[in-house]
């Protein structure tokens, strides 16, 4: 009878990762702060230039066939704002767009989507970047109206969470 025996190596990954060395968890998160900090002026201009290409969008005409792609526009827009925003922790513009997707998502394909919608919701953006960072009850007014547009839209359903 023969023995197979086998013996196992380590690899070079698992002998680094075991050895102490790298950057603290603080450090890590310093550094990726200061960072973002670099981008947070691009930032800035490309929500702006979202919000302000979304007030752009014209009503669709009454039966237009072409409203499904100006919604999915809108949504679009309404994405990239929370793709340029939510690392800069600007909340509100991001629960504003989240709202305005998840109004989007909810609309019934065949019925009349009230263009209003995206309007009221670029206009609130338009407005939160306005505001001061002190003037928080203004934003919360703005985010309470949206909410309640958001609750008579979608009866029954859950916002998203941003």
């Amino acid at each position: 009878m023969s023995v197979v025996l086998w013996q196992q190596r380590k690899s070079r990954l698992s002998t680094m990762i075991d050895q102490p060395g790298g950057v603290s968890v603080g450090v890590a998160l310093a550094q990726a702060h200061e960072n973002l900090g670099a981008l947070q002026a691009r930032s800035q201009v490309i929500v702006a230039e979202r919000i302000s290409d979304l007030a752009a969008l014209s009503a669709p005409a009454k039966g237009d066939p072409d409203i499904q792609r100006r919604m999915t526009q809108a949504y679009d827009l309404s994405s990239a704002i929370i793709d340029a925003a939510g690392p800069f922790e600007l909340h509100d513009l991001c629960t504003v767009a989240t709202g305005l997707c998840d109004l989007i998502d909810a609309a019934q394909s065949g019925e009349t989507f009230d263009w209003r919608i995206v309007t009221v919701h670029a206009q609130s953006m338009q407005l939160i970047m306005k505001l001061p960072p002190e003037a928080a009850d203004a934003r919360v007014q703005v985010l309470d109206s949206l909410k309640q547009v958001l609750e008579k839209k979608i009866p029954g359903g859950t916002p998203s969470e941003s």
